[in-house]
């Protein structure tokens, strides 16, 4: 059954794919690379495998056109020999492998990181657009800005009781989006209607095509892809911050810091990092709680707070992101990233929650140990014991992850994270 591309072009993506590519590029050409699709709900997704495998085929026809990369030269911290790369990539459909198992939808992508990390966001995207299609054929253009404007209008009541003046958030939504029509949709609504709190997107694509600031740094990938390069494991969360400065020179300063838990990252942040980093990303577990840490470890290292930036990037509505928001206001700057909520959940359906991530690097395993134990991703039992040895994580989250590793049925639901409200 012939059906329409849910990925309109090679920047249809996260931002950060771009960028992870071009340090992939010039410091990680030839590593070899597996990842592995997770659907955290419970839900069969088995009956998309037919339309699925006709999609991935047909990504390979997706190109950066001329346009596209004159727009993306205008960022000077991308170098034209990762532009004229980009000219020429295209994706392999041979790296992807599709297939059902126990009722279960099983992705999996094995080649060169270079070519293979810029899957996942398309994939991603692909799934949970595949699947609404057949699931939600009746949430048409009408219903989609019923909702975004009911969600606009929660954001205007809470400006009515709480000064909103430097409140900022971003679209994260890519990769779960209800498709890339909606997503086009609501950008344009939040652009007209929010220009005051509105700051972009992370999707290059959809921000050259509506005016829009792109915005996206560093994903988990960058930092657990270094722990299978030559370097001890206990240094190779330093040595993936250290190698992203070496590659972008003071733009893109935003650390992702739940790679093996934000404490283990408190731990490596010492005054050189701390100094160099404009801010840090919260991606798991508690965010006040994060958020005090990471302005705690700060203040130790003698790093004036009001100069950086937390960005809050976990399951975010406006609610929960004005809370936060109210709670830091006055000793650290903040910003949203907001994803599913904006771009996947129309009210009248229930979004997916999926995830692709990196298990593999030369046939090493690699391991995510977030701070919410159910996000953790790891293939292999061993070394994920060692990793957490290494990192001193404590015995209870110890206990957590590997509790969530034996038993896989028990899956999470990232729109209900652990959260003090």
């Amino acid at each position: 059954m012939f059906q329409s591309l849910a990925v309109q072009s090679l920047l249809d993506t996260d931002f950060y794919k771009l960028t992870m590519q071009q340090a992939y590029l010039h410091q990680q050409p030839h590593t070899k690379s597996r990842w592995t699709f997770r659907c955290r709900s419970n839900e069969d997704l088995s009956m998309y495998v037919n339309p699925l495998r006709e999609q991935f085929d047909r990504m390979a026809e997706l190109s950066a056109s001329d346009a596209q990369l004159a727009h993306l030269a205008q960022y000077p911290f991308l170098k034209s020999d990762y532009l004229e790369f980009l000219r020429l990539f295209r994706f392999n459909p041979k790296f992807i492998d599709v297939s059902a198992e126990d009722g279960q939808l099983v992705i999996e992508a094995n080649g060169p990181l270079l070519h293979v990390s810029p899957m996942e966001i398309p994939v991603l995207a692909t799934v949970s657009e595949i699947r609404n299609r057949y699931r939600y054929p009746e949430i048409d253009c009408d219903k989609i800005y019923a909702a975004t404007q009911q969600k606009i209008e929660i954001l205007e009541r809470l400006g009515d009781k709480v000064d909103l003046s430097d409140f900022l958030f971003t679209d994260f939504g890519t990769r779960r989006r209800f498709s890339f029509n909606a997503q086009k949709q609501v950008l344009t609504q939040l652009k007209d209607a929010l220009p005051n709190h509105f700051a972009g997107t992370s999707n290059p694509h959809l921000a050259m095509e509506l005016n829009l600031r792109c915005q996206g740094t560093m994903a988990h990938e960058w930092l657990q892809s270094h722990q299978a390069l030559n370097y001890r494991l206990v240094d190779s969360q330093k040595m993936a911050l250290e190698n992203w400065v070496k590659e972008y020179r003071g733009d893109l300063g935003v650390a992702l810091t739940d790679v093996i838990g934000v404490d283990a990252f408190c731990r490596d942040l010492d005054r050189y990092l701390a100094k160099l980093y404009d801010g840090f990303r919260h991606d798991s577990g508690d965010p006040i709680v994060w958020g005090e840490k990471i302005i705690k470890r700060l203040e130790v290292l003698d790093v004036d707070p009001t100069y950086k930036r937390l960005v809050f990037s976990d399951a975010l509505d406006f609610e929960r992101a004005v809370h936060i928001y109210k709670h830091f206001r006055g000793r650290i700057n903040t910003s949203f990233g907001i994803g599913t909520w904006l771009m996947g959940d129309m009210f009248e359906n229930d979004p997916i929650n999926i995830v692709m991530k990196l298990t593999k690097l030369n046939g090493m395993p690699v391991a995510k140990i977030s701070d919410t134990p159910g996000k953790t991703m790891c293939d292999d039992e061993n070394f994920l014991r060692y990793l957490m040895q290494v990192f001193q994580v404590e015995d209870s989250a110890q206990q957590k992850v590997l509790q969530q590793f034996f038993d896989r049925d028990k899956l999470i639901d990232d729109r209900d994270p652990v959260y003090t409200g």
